[in-house]
């Protein structure tokens, strides 16, 4: 069975596409799949009950990303690959990641390869060019590999020792966004106004390095107050959206320690942090239906 973690960006995202550091952390939840040998080559996604073959020239991103990692195999049999969701899409969960790590881990098993988690994760990038164009590389490193760990595009994944557990409550604003689409607008910002954005990415690397100071060292209190920063910037750089910060400041309101959107922005998924895992439960009843608690160590 092909697994796939989703991941949540603690802090650095979109910075870290222009080479600075971020970090994230990979979740519990995520992407299932299982690959058999079949008379045609066919991917199964449930819950959305979609069934589809790979096509590199398709209108849909699944089928031109189910080609490009078939194109990793090129001799083998025809496969089924069936997977199942447990991850809204376009959400900032990297669920489009999750799904090309569980289907290629689950391909390598039907077809007696192994592979290491790390090259998993580099093989994964197909996968995700696919679905996001220029990807930071950072969804698929963590889907793979999970823990907690710092990112630059480019170099190995830096595994954190939390100095005790992270706990979040993840509430999804039920708007979906388009990671490219929001880079793509990043990117026109830092042509237009170089000066200003590239302000921000520095006060962003500045925080994502004393976050892992206060990761490694336990100190959630100033951990929730870096997350709150590095919303506020994520903001001035119009990428979150009325519901997100809404949902920031009720999770402040509720007990938490910090919140901030994740992922690309406009749209998607926001986190809080909180002191225990009680609260994180309690924080997902005021943050809707969809929220769910996770527990993360190293």
């Amino acid at each position: 069975m092909g697994f796939g973690r989703g991941k949540v960006i603690l802090l650095g995202e979109h910075a870290v596409v222009h080479g600075c550091p971020a970090i994230a952390v990979g979740i519990e939840r995520g992407v299932t799949a299982e690959a058999t040998m079949a008379e045609r080559n066919t991917l199964d996604l449930s819950p959305w009950g979609l069934s589809l073959e790979p096509d590199p020239l398709g209108r849909e991103p699944l089928e031109r990303a189910f080609a490009a990692a078939l194109s990793l195999y090129p001799e083998r049999p025809a496969l089924q690959v069936s997977a199942d969701v447990e991850l809204p899409a376009g959400a900032g969960l990297g669920c489009s990641a999750a799904i090309g790590v569980a289907v290629l881990d689950a391909i390598d098993e039907a077809l007696g390869i192994e592979r290491s988690r790390a090259e998993l994760a580099e093989a994964a990038l197909v996968w995700e060019r696919v679905f996001h164009g220029n990807p930071s590389g950072i969804d698929n490193a963590m889907s793979a590999i999970g823990g907690v760990a710092l990112y630059r595009k480019g170099e190995p994944l830096q595994p954190l020792r939390p100095n005790k557990p992270l706990h979040l409550a993840i509430g999804y604003s039920g708007e979906s966004s388009s990671t490219k689409e929001m880079v793509a607008s990043v990117a026109r910002q830092l042509a237009d106004d170089p000066r200003r954005v590239n302000e921000a990415f520095e006060a962003i690397e500045v925080l994502v390095r004393n976050a892992r100071l206060t990761i490694e060292a336990g100190d959630h209190i100033s951990l929730g107050q870096l997350l709150d920063l590095n919303h506020s910037i994520l903001c001035s750089l119009m990428l979150c959206t009325s519901r997100l910060d809404e949902m920031c400041r009720t999770a402040r309101s509720a007990g938490a320690l910090g919140a901030k959107m994740t992922g690309a922005g406009g749209g998607g998924c926001m986190f809080a942090l909180a002191p225990k895992h009680d609260l994180a439960v309690q924080l997902c009843e005021v943050l809707g239906p969809e929220a769910f608690a996770a527990e993360v160590s190293g």
